[in-house]
């Protein structure tokens, strides 16, 4: 596969992903409306939050990105040499051993419940909130067990360049707790939510069984470990496994300072993040994923100009992408918050925390956004240790610095849980550099001076872009949240693309063209050598 019509395949796939994205990304926004009006910034909410961010925790470590990061570049391998059989004999090992791993955390998760929340996870609850937080764990558990197995079949359809309904199983996660919310939360109350999150877990699942029967894959029930290739993904996986244990380490800190906050302070940072992670799943995520097939099959064919031509294009289309968003949520944040949430139990002085936490996490948007696609590289060169050791390394600093931030934050009269987002935000970009200096070492080279030209490209326009977007917001200043953020929102995205299309960005031009063809985005990924 040349590297042009490598990169139009990613194409293809990232546009597919990112439509699915943006649905899902839609659904789950109405989610948060629902469960906004529905709790607020309350206690409930604050000890849901905890509860799940152990679930999250117990999923990321045994499960999750780590595992498909370590089993997509065998599994594709397999494939890639035509070895079907194989490959179908290596996810059924898998698949079994996932099972019995996550079925036993789960349960000891839920005996020692107790001592993690009081210990642990959240010491400055009081006693009460304490109880609900290990009540609501408890509940979550069996969906830990769930998203790992359907994150491997994530994994297996991707592998086969299917892209779309993975990419929908977020809309159903967020559905199940729509139904949670408005079926049992009136009569169950917070636990409604929790018990719409297992529902949801297992329709995550439950939408990818058609797509994984139709590859017509024979599942085996072995563990065969005398097999190298399971070692080699074990071997793949246990410093990913490491990665993601600093990561959710850093979480797991937030989430410890946070507890003895202000109430409500818990529940702006998660907001927050989730608001910013929207934009980053429909840009960076769609294609990450959709790129880490094309990536470990050059790797596997010995390909590695075609894949340093790839990895350069799709930076490009993450930094032109991701930069006007984060500008655009950093100087909308307001009325953004006010009007998806503000309603219900969430008042004005909700919407003034979330909108807090949202300014710092929005400047991380691009460090965030690239590194999802340097790792997806990494990975797909058999190397977990790097990505894993610089994440490990930031996430060390993020945690450091979210002492440092909030102490800083309180001192000069300022929300303390703004220093937590702000801390990630930092941490994340120096592990983006650092990554970036990796990759361009191992790949000796990563056409440098046509990504730092995105980058320079991207912030002129998007400095425009703020200067039309504030003024914007000063004008319509006495007007509704409504009205400041759908027009700021518009006049902010014509003038970035009229910016960049009067400095003759690549993209631009291809984006026309797609859009004759009828074709979703093939202008993210630059079509030249």
């Amino acid at each position: 596969m040349e590297a042009s019509s490598a990169n139009k395949q990613i194409a293809r796939a990232a546009g597919t992903v990112m439509l699915a994205f943006i649905i899902s990304n839609l659904i789950g926004l109405v989610r948060q409306i629902v469960i906004a009006h529905a709790f607020g910034t309350g206690a409930e909410m604050e000890a849901f939050n905890a509860a799940n961010r152990v679930a999250e925790v117990l999923f990321n470590l045994t499960a999750g990105g780590a595992l498909a990061s370590a089993f997509v570049p065998t599994f594709t391998g397999l494939l890639a040499k035509e070895d079907r059989a194989g490959a179908w004999k290596l996810a059924s090992s898998v698949v079994n051993l996932l099972l019995i791993i996550l079925i036993l955390v789960a349960a000891i998760a839920a005996l020692f419940a107790p001592l993690i929340v009081q210990r642990l996870l959240a010491p400055g609850f009081d006693a009460g909130k304490q109880l609900l937080t290990i009540q609501l764990l408890r509940v979550l558990l069996p969906s830990v067990v769930i998203f790992g197995v359907s994150g491997l079949i994530m994994g297996i359809l991707n592998a086969h360049q299917k892209f779309l309904i993975p990419a929908l199983t977020p809309a159903m996660y967020a559905l199940g707790m729509i139904f949670g919310v408005l079926v049992f939360s009136p009569s169950l109350g917070i636990f409604g939510l929790a018990w719409g999150a297992v529902i949801g877990a297992a329709l995550h699942l439950i939408l990818q069984i058609p797509s994984l029967l139709r590859l017509k894959g024979m599942y085996m029930p072995l563990l065969w470990l005398d097999n190298p290739l399971v070692w080699q993904v074990g071997k793949l996986l246990l410093p990913r496994m490491f990665g993601a244990a600093i990561v959710q380490l850093n979480f797991w800190v937030n989430t410890l300072l946070a507890s003895f906050q202000p109430t409500g302070s818990l529940n702006g940072v998660v907001y927050a993040f989730q608001l910013m992670l929207m934009p980053q799943a429909a840009i960076a995520q769609s294609i990450a994923i959709a790129a880490m097939p094309t990536f470990s099959r050059q790797v596997a064919l010995g390909r590695l100009d075609e894949m340093r031509t790839s990895l350069a294009a799709a930076l490009r289309g993450v930094i032109l992408l991701s930069m006007p968003a984060a500008m655009g949520l950093m100087l909308l944040r307001q009325p953004i918050v006010a009007l998806l949430y503000q309603r219900g139990e969430f008042t004005a002085h909700s919407t003034e925390l979330v909108a807090w936490a949202l300014l710092w996490y929005a400047a991380g948007l691009v460090g965030h956004s690239v590194v999802e696609v340097l790792a997806r590289a990494f990975y797909a060169l058999h190397d977990t240790r790097t990505p894993v050791t610089i994440g490990a390394i930031a996430m060390g600093l993020n945690v450091a610095l979210s002492l440092l931030f909030v102490r800083w934050f309180a001192a000069i009269g300022w929300m303390p849980h703004g220093g937590l987002a702000l801390a990630n935000s930092t941490a994340t970009a120096l592990e983006m550099v650092g990554l970036l200096i990796l990759i361009r070492h191992k790949l000796a080279g990563i056409s440098g001076a046509r990504i730092m030209n995105a980058f320079w490209l991207a912030l002129a326009g998007s400095l425009v872009m703020a200067g039309s977007i504030h003024g914007m917001v000063l004008v319509l200043s006495s007007y509704s949240f409504l009205i400041q953020g759908l027009a700021g929102i518009l006049v902010g995205g014509v003038v970035y693309a009229g910016v960049l299309t009067l400095l003759r960005v690549d993209e631009i031009h291809m984006l026309v063209g797609a859009i004759k063809r009828r074709l979703p985005i093939s202008f993210f990924i630059n079509k030249r050598p």
